[in-house]
C-alpha cells in the first residue's frame, strides 16, 4: 500500500471547486481538511466526494496509487476554520466570487497562520494584488486558478502578484505537479489571466458570427468541436502555427498579412443579449434541455470524455 504524503492541506469552502480539490489533493497522499460554515455542507459535500470517488474507481478512472477507501480516510471536515487550517502546508480558497467575501476569508487566515503556509485562491478573475492587499503574510499568497472541472482537466495557472515571494510560486507548482496537475506559471497579474484572455476572444467572436447570420450555433460548436478543438486537445496554437508551415518564421512570412486583414474585421464586444441570445439558447435547449437532470447527464458524458481524452493524452506522450 502506498502510504500518505507527508503534510496536510485545507479547502476552504466545499462546493464543486472545493470538492474536486479535496479529491485532487487525496490522490496525492495529502491528509486534507474541508472546511465550511454549515456542518449540514461539509456532511453533503462529503458524501458527494465519496460517491464521486466510488464511481471513478468503479471505471478505472480514480487518480493516485491509493484506493477509493484510502484516499476517502484521508479527507475529513471541520466547521472551525482555525482548526481547519491547523498544521497546514497548503490552504486552497473555493469560496464564490465576490471580491468582498474573498477579502473577508484571507483576513481571517492572515491573523491564524504562521509564516510558512501557502495562501492560494481558485478565483477565476479576481486580481491577486487587490484580493490579497494588506495582508500580513501577502508574500505567501497567490492565485492557483483551477480549470472546471479540475478533477478532470489539469490546468492550473499560478498568478503571484509584486510581493508575492518566488518561493511560493516554486512551492505551489512543486505541489500541483505533485497531485499530477499542470501549473503553469502566469509571470505578471492581468485581468482575466491567461486562459480567459485566450477563451472571451473566442466566445466574442462566435457570439457576433452567429449574430451576424454567418453561421447557426450547432455549426459555430462543430468549428471548435470538431475543427480547432481536436488538435489544440494536443497542442497549442503557438506550436500549431509552428507546425503548420517551415517553422515559426516561415509561418509567419507567409501567413501574418491575411491574418491581420481578418483581424481587422472583427467587430466590437457583443451585450451577450436581446435577439441572439435567444437564439443562441432556443439552439443549446434543443440539444441539452436546461432543466437539472439533462444538464447533469450531459456534464457525466462531458467528463466522461474528458477522462477517455486524459487517458489518450497520457499514451500519446512525444517521445
Amino acid at each position: 500500500m502506498a502510504s500518505p504524503a507527508d503534510g496536510e492541506v485545507a479547502i476552504v469552502g466545499s462546493g464543486l471547486i472545493g470538492r474536486n480539490w479535496a479529491m485532487l489533493f487525496a490522490s496525492g497522499g495529502f491528509k486534507v481538511k474541508l472546511y465550511d460554515i454549515e456542518q449540514e455542507q461539509i456532511t453533503n459535500a462529503l458524501e458527494n466526494i465519496r460517491k464521486e470517488m466510488k464511481l471513478l474507481e468503479q471505471s478505472g478512472s480514480l487518480k493516485g496509487s491509493l484506493s477509493a477507501e484510502e484516499q476517502l480516510s484521508l479527507i475529513s471536515g471541520c466547521a472551525n476554520i482555525q482548526e481547519a487550517v491547523e498544521g497546514a502546508l497548503h490552504i486552497q480558497e473555493c469560496v464564490p466570487e465576490n471580491l468582498q467575501l474573498k477579502k473577508k476569508i484571507f483576513a481571517q487566515l492572515d491573523h491564524i497562520v504562521d509564516d510558512t503556509v501557502v495562501l492560494a485562491s481558485s478565483t477565476s478573475c479576481l486580481m491577486p494584488s487587490k484580493l490579497f492587499a494588506g495582508l500580513a503574510h501577502m508574500r505567501q499568497c497567490l492565485v492557483a486558478h483551477p480549470v472546471n472541472p479540475p478533477y478532470h482537466i489539469p490546468l492550473v495557472e499560478l498568478v503571484p502578484h509584486l510581493e508575492t515571494a518566488p518561493a511560493t510560486v516554486d512551492r505551489t507548482h512543486a505541489l500541483m505537479r505533485k497531485i499530477g496537475q499542470c501549473p503553469v506559471r502566469v509571470l505578471k497579474e492581468v485581468d482575466g489571466f491567461v486562459l480567459n484572455r485566450l477563451q472571451y476572444p473566442v466566445i466574442s467572436e462566435a457570439w457576433r458570427l452567429v449574430e451576424e447570420g454567418v453561421v447557426s450555433p450547432c455549426d459555430l460548436d462543430l468549428v471548435m468541436s470538431e475543427g480547432l478543438g481536436m488538435r489544440y486537445a494536443f497542442i497549442g496554437p503557438l506550436e500549431t502555427m509552428h507546425l503548420n508551415a517551415e517553422g515559426m518564421l516561415n509561418y509567419c512570412d507567409r501567413y501574418s498579412e491575411g491574418m491581420k486583414c481578418v483581424l481587422k474585421t472583427f467587430g466590437p464586444i457583443p451585450d451577450f443579449s436581446g435577439a441572439t441570445v435567444e437564439k443562441v439558447n432556443q439552439a443549446m435547449c434543443m440539444k441539452v434541455p436546461d432543466d437539472a437532470e439533462h444538464l447533469a447527464a450531459r456534464r457525466q458524458w462531458r467528463d466522461k470524455c474528458l477522462m477517455r481524452l486524459a487517458a489518450l493524452k497520457r499514451q500519446m506522450q512525444p517521445q
